[in-house]
């Protein structure tokens, strides 16, 4: 599942001039408020003493730490296939993207202390755009906005008429406007690209148990997924406009085509079709901009393609769609038309790059970097599409680039794969 792609080489040090400097320090201060009385020549013994010590520890730190270390970075699939992912960085808050001074640095090396910032607490979904991302967490009530390109972080809905109570689906529409859906409160609540509150739809008289969110690109329509429970009929999804006008419905309990069982989430395609996660029959469920059925796909298994327990789904710029499984541990990537292409990720207990207990949310940014949410880990796993370079801005469209393109590259197995352009 691995490959070994780079090393890591390097052990800090201090010198011993700065050491004896930062010792005459410590017993100068001592020496001014302290009860006991060193000497110069005391004072000098004891420098020559430390700095003897600290350098010993620095000779022994060296004879135990490897000089030179392999760093694993997992790679999809896996070797002898062609890479088409490659496993990035991991979030866990804002202390990840966030601009870190000189003097954070310094403090950090002097006490051992940890990169500060907000950690996430329960995340469940993930929106992603131009490098901006929006989380929804649960337990800290607020979708936290972390800008990658910017080095920002803002807390969105903590107070006032956009207070959140239970966030959980996202959805974006094409002029920034972000949409939450709020379980506890029962409604959509809008915000503008920065968190400012715009506006909600809903509420308790029109939702049950609301879960996930969908948008037309233009915003026009707004579909919020409304799960339903053991004892209700009203597994369904509602149409609201902007001012939260109800514009209709689509499906009711069951298992026909059009029906849905505990459905979770949604999300809308550049194709304008609306794909429906319908987790209780295990499959996803495609809608023309008529709202008319034109496609399903999946079934209860445990080979590629099957689903177990789908809880997130994503579409790229390209109508690819991505669907974070919990039973399984990963996200599958199939194509428009619900073909299986590959996973990425794998469940495990052990904490560490693609490992997976409770995949929740997905999404992909117009650069093709997947962006995968695990409740468990509290962490946001990202990967790059293995052909484009590392210092690739985050969320900088590849398609308005020249020299890449998307290719099949096996036809018989209906693969496809992310190269520059011209290449085999």
């Amino acid at each position: 599942m691995a490959s070994v792609v780079k090393t890591v080489r390097g052990i800090a040090r201090e010198s011993p001039d700065f050491q004896e400097e930062r010792g005459a320090k410590m017993i100068n201060d001592r020496s001014q408020h302290g009860s006991d009385f060193i000497t110069r020549r005391e004072s000098g013994w004891l420098i020559r003493w430390l700095s003897a010590g600290l350098l010993a520890i620095a000779a022994a730190a060296c004879a135990t730490v490897p000089v030179l270390e392999e760093v694993k970075i997992p790679v999809y699939p896996p070797a002898p296939a062609l890479p088409r992912f490659v496993y990035e960085r991991t979030l866990t808050g804002s202390g990840d993207v966030m601009v870190e001074t000189s003097g954070d640095r310094f403090r950090r090396f002097a006490t051992g202390e940890q990169i500060r910032g907000k950690a996430f607490s329960k995340p469940f979904d993930i929106e992603v755009r131009h490098g901006r991302i929006y989380l929804s967490d649960t337990v800290s009530r607020r979708v936290h906005m972390l800008d990658l390109n910017e080095k920002s972080y803002v807390e969105i809905g903590v107070n006032g008429n956009g207070r959140l109570v239970k966030p959980l689906g996202l959805a974006l529409d094409d002029a920034g406007r972000l949409y939450v859906c709020d379980g506890s409160a029962k409604r959509v609540v809008i915000f503008n690209r920065d968190g400012k509150f715009l506006g909600a739809v809903g509420g308790e008289e029109m939702l049950e148990r609301p879960t996930g969110v969908a948008v037309d690109p233009d915003g026009s329509r707004i579909f919020v997924v409304d799960t339903g429970g053991v004892d209700s009929q009203n597994h369904r999804v509602r149409i609201f406009d902007q001012e939260g006008r109800h514009l209709g419905d689509i499906g009711e309990r069951g298992s026909a085509e059009g029906e849905f069982n505990l459905p979770l989430n949604a999300a809308m395609g550049a194709d304008h079709n609306l794909r429906v996660l319908d987790t209780g029959n295990f499959r996803v469920q495609s809608f023309s901009p008529e709202l008319k059925v034109n496609n399903t796909f999946g079934k209860p298994g445990r080979y590629a393609g099957d689903f177990s327990h789908a809880r997130g789904i994503a579409m790229d710029a390209d109508s690819r769609i991505y669907v974070a499984d919990t039973g399984f541990g990963n996200v599958q990537i199939f194509t428009s038309d619900g073909s299986v292409l590959l996973s990425i990720g794998e469940r495990s207990e052990t904490p560490g790059p693609g490992n997976f207990i409770l995949p929740a949310g997905v999404s992909v940014d117009l650069d093709g970097r997947i962006y995968v949410v695990d409740q468990f880990y509290s962490k946001i796993d990202v990967f790059r599409p293995a052909f484009l370079p590392e210092d690739w801005p985050a969320g900088r469209d590849y398609h308005l680039t020249a020299g890449y393109s998307f290719e099949l590259i096996d036809e018989a197995e209906a693969r496809n794969v992310l190269a520059p352009g011209g290449e085999d």
